[in-house]
């Protein structure tokens, strides 16, 4: 794969096709051992085939014209009877022959919702009205590494340099403090030299979280970039991950023994 951006690439042919990604790099934080198993672990097809509300908003938002190709609303029923338990069933057996995922009618009522609550704020309607390119992909070789990396941006526009990631959360309070714990920092910095790698300009990192949660009878909606240090810290953390993947590459060695210690109330008993 050479560096640049592409456009028509399938998701299933990004994450199966060459380059490091961010996700992959928090594999290679827990451990290079972990990396290698993702990659060859089996998936439980049944378990992924349910609903993602995550991924079924992101596809609202940002390529709505394929939302009624990847997904169908399914009939308003009462579970409570024969009759509507019969109907359901019948709904789900022909998405699933079909290789549709299904949308329950009160899933799509919520989607439709949270979709409303997202064009309601003014920033987020900009974001995601304004001509850009949805899922692109794109590839550089890193100048520290030479490790040919890659991204998959959902939104960029290119015309003011914006780079746009559409998270949905259960708690927007939480997703303040939580954006450390799952690395979005990291994602930060790692998209926006991919970025920058091609377009030759620092761009606007912003993430565009939902809830999927009601407060006050509304599904909140928040704007967020990150101060500059930490921008900092994730690039410095996401060049570590890359110089362990180079390395490891390089031996062909994959380490991944965790080590498990005493919490810290058992250390004190042994003490006394």
């Amino acid at each position: 794969m050479e560096p640049g951006i592409y456009y028509d690439i399938s998701n299933e042919d990004y994450h199966g096709g060459p380059g490091i990604s961010k996700s992959q790099l928090d594999d290679i934080a827990v451990s290079p051992a972990i990396y290698q198993w993702r990659k060859g672990a089996p998936v439980d097809e049944e378990k992924t085939a349910a609903l993602d509300l995550g991924t079924a908003l992101h596809c609202l938002l940002l390529e709505p014209d394929e939302f009624s190709k990847r997904f169908e609303i399914g009939p308003e029923v009462n579970r409570r009877t024969t009759a509507g338990k019969e109907k359901e069933k019948e709904f789900l057996e022909r998405c699933e022959a079909e290789g549709i995922t299904p949308i329950t009618h009160d899933d799509n009522r919520k989607l439709k919702l949270m979709r409303e609550s997202a064009m309601a704020h003014p920033i987020a309607r900009w974001m995601l009205e304004a001509q850009g390119n949805a899922e692109a992909s794109i590839y550089w070789s890193d100048r520290d590494t030479g490790v040919l990396s890659r991204c998959r941006p959902d939104k960029i526009i290119t015309e003011f340099n914006w780079c746009i990631d559409v998270k949905s959360t259960a708690d927007i309070d939480r997703f303040k403090k939580d954006f450390y714990s799952y690395r979005y920092h990291v994602q930060d910095s790692f998209y926006t030299d991919g970025y920058a790698s091609q377009f030759g300009e620092i761009p606007t990192f912003a993430f565009l979280a939902v809830s999927t949660s009601i407060s006050c009878g509304r599904f909140p909606v928040q704007v967020f970039i990150l101060d500059q240090l930490a921008k900092d810290a994730g690039r410095a953390e996401y060049k570590r991950n890359l110089q362990t993947y180079a390395e490891c590459m390089s031996r062909n060695e994959w380490p991944g023994i965790a080590t498990l210690s005493l919490p810290y109330w058992a250390k004190e008993l042994r003490n006394d």
